[in-house]
């Protein structure tokens, strides 16, 4: 069951993401701290490339679909787990779209940028707690030791036909950027400043 672990590490890398967009938004809202576009970019990014087309790909294709099969009383919160998926693609369109009206359209546009990020995160911290607290404990329960076998070997060898062998490493890569650009507390970069 290593896909577990691996699993909730990617929810928890995710989930600093997200806190760091948080933080970032809050501080320009509450303390009028200059918006570093590059970071916010980086993080969006990532939350487009890891999630929503990778993570969550091998949660349906794998994790999802023998869970159906061993335990049909699931289908409800998978189909519903599926669907979100799904409307997360639509959401991270949203954040680009507020995000680069904001980059080119100024302060005006930063309540859209910050009410697309507030939803975001509350979406996928919601999204996250059902596979967690839910899914994963029905998956321990129903799942055969071969099941876990197929998903723990997807999961593992982060293998994707689109995304290619070396898939981790470039998330990886991309993570460590974003806490390099990221001003400290959240981050390693330079002190947030002030307009």
């Amino acid at each position: 069951m290593e896909a577990i672990r691996i699993i909730k590490d990617e929810h928890r890398s995710l989930a600093s993401v997200l806190h760091g967009m948080l933080y970032l938004v809050h501080r320009t809202r509450d303390r009028g701290d200059k918006p570093n576009f590059e970071v916010l970019g980086a993080m969006i990014y990532y939350i487009d490339a890891f999630p929503e087309r990778f993570h969550h790909p091998k949660e349906d294709k794998y994790l999802f679909r023998l869970l159906r099969i061993r335990h049909p009383a699931a289908a409800e919160i998978l189909d519903r787990l599926k669907a979100e998926h799904l409307a997360g693609a639509e959401k991270i369109r949203t954040l680009e779209q507020t995000l680069a009206r904001y980059q080119q359209g100024g302060a005006g546009e930063f309540s859209n940028f910050l009410a697309a990020v507030e939803a975001y995160a509350e979406f996928h911290w919601t999204h996250m707690k059902t596979e967690e607290h839910v899914v994963l404990p029905l998956a321990e329960k129903y799942l055969t030791a071969g099941d876990w076998e197929s998903i723990d070997a997807a999961f593992l060898g982060h293998t994707d036909p689109i995304l290619g062998l070396e898939a981790g490493a470039k998330f990886d890569e991309l993570f460590r950027r974003i806490a390099w650009l990221a001003p400290a507390p959240i981050g390693l970069g330079p002190p947030q400043g002030r307009r």
